[in-house]
């Protein structure tokens, strides 16, 4: 397989809040989702336990990268929280080194949770990096 077709070779990913572009990222961990179950025994039935589907959770998006002049619209999103939680849609695309996506997740009410920046610290040099969580309420196109 040619390596530009290669879908394990992701470089960075970006992330789009309602069509602003907030930079991108070279870590992205937690794209997931479970479905929870519950059984139910029918009487009458000893062959199996019915599995019912009942809840769908998402996990917490954590993306993490060197610190940017990017921080300044990550930090503005913050800080929109204060004035009035509005849940916008977003998208994160995993990009090849030529800037070629490789795959795209939408995420609809998307709010973020945390921010971590740099521990700045003589003693311990080192590449300054930031990390964003965000939680949201599902995949969608």
């Amino acid at each position: 397989m040619p390596s530009d077709l290669d879908p394990g070779s992701t470089v960075f990913f970006t992330l789009t809040i309602d069509g602003e572009s907030l930079g991108f990222f070279n870590g992205c961990e937690g794209l997931a989702s479970s479905v929870e179950i519950e059984q139910h025994q029918e009487g009458g039935n000893n062959g199996f336990v019915w599995q019912l589907p009942s809840r769908v959770t998402f996990s917490t998006i954590r993306l993490t990268r060197p610190l940017t002049p990017d921080t300044a619209k990550v930090a503005a999103w913050i800080s929109s929280v204060t004035t009035g939680v509005t849940r916008p849609t977003a998208q994160i695309a995993a990009l090849r080194a030529d800037g070629s996506e490789v795959a795209r997740w939408g995420l609809i009410d998307v709010l973020p949770v945390n921010w971590r920046g740099p521990s700045l610290d003589p003693a311990n040099p080192g590449v300054a990096t930031e990390v964003l969580e965000i939680t949201h309420h599902g995949f969608t196109d």
